[in-house]
């Protein structure tokens, strides 16, 4: 993640103490099998405005998919835009917007990576420690690592590895479409994260609780503006 030419250099001392809390979540992280009876599925997502941020939760039934609540939070961003640190911008005003949800999911389906990223703390995996609830990311686009391309059909799958490492599922949602990255964030594991989001894939590329977040964040900037 070369450092954008248009930006000024990033404070050192911001840079040391944002590693160091990375480190000391990435430690708390926990991939495992859940041990939760799905029924509340939440999609989140995140939009910049500005210097603004807008997040949004969506709660959707399980497996049914049917929406229960939509809920955001505006407002202005704490920190710089820092390669790799991504999250530490996104990450309060996620928690700010799931406080104001009326129903509990039992697991959040983040528009992020989960443990696909260079030091295994995506924005999924940030929120799952933070909020203490199973997490997992679904991304556009890969972050770090190598893979081979699936098959043009939905379902073929491909593994994601970095340094050795298997840090996600490169997953057809739709057939002839770009794929999407999946991997673990919190309190979930690789196979379960994967399989919940091929269910949850019906027409679009994007499984429906980011889609339906992606969506109703845009539907929301017009009210913040």
């Amino acid at each position: 993640m070369a450092w954008p030419s248009q930006l000024p250099p990033p404070d050192p001392v911001l840079v040391k103490s944002l590693t160091e809390q990375q480190e000391v979540l990435r430690q708390q992280v926990r991939l495992q099998k859940p041990d939760f009876h799905l029924k509340l599925l939440a999609g989140c997502d995140s939009s910049f405005i500005g210097e603004n941020i807008l997040s949004v939760f969506v709660v959707l039934t399980y497996p049914a998919l049917e929406l229960v609540e939509s809920v955001w939070h505006y407002d202005q961003v704490e920190l710089p835009y820092i390669p790799g640190f991504l999250a530490f911008r996104e990450a309060p005003n996620l928690v700010k917007a799931y406080a104001k949800l009326e129903h509990e999911p039992d697991l959040i389906m983040v528009d992020g990576h989960g443990i696909a990223h260079p030091r295994r703390l995506g924005i999924a995996s940030q929120l799952g420690v933070l909020l203490n609830k199973s997490t997992m990311g679904v991304a556009k686009k890969v972050l770090a690592g190598r893979h081979e391309e699936p098959a043009m059909e939905k379902g073929s799958i491909t593994p994601l590895t970095h340094r050795g490492e298997h840090i996600g599922n490169v997953i057809r949602t739709k057939d002839k479409v770009k794929p999407v990255f999946v991997s673990p964030g919190h309190l979930m594991d690789m196979e379960t994260a994967t399989a919940i989001a091929l269910q949850t894939a019906l027409k679009h590329k994007l499984p429906e609780p980011t889609r339906l977040a992606d969506h109703y964040a845009e539907v929301f900037k017009k009210e913040v503006r």
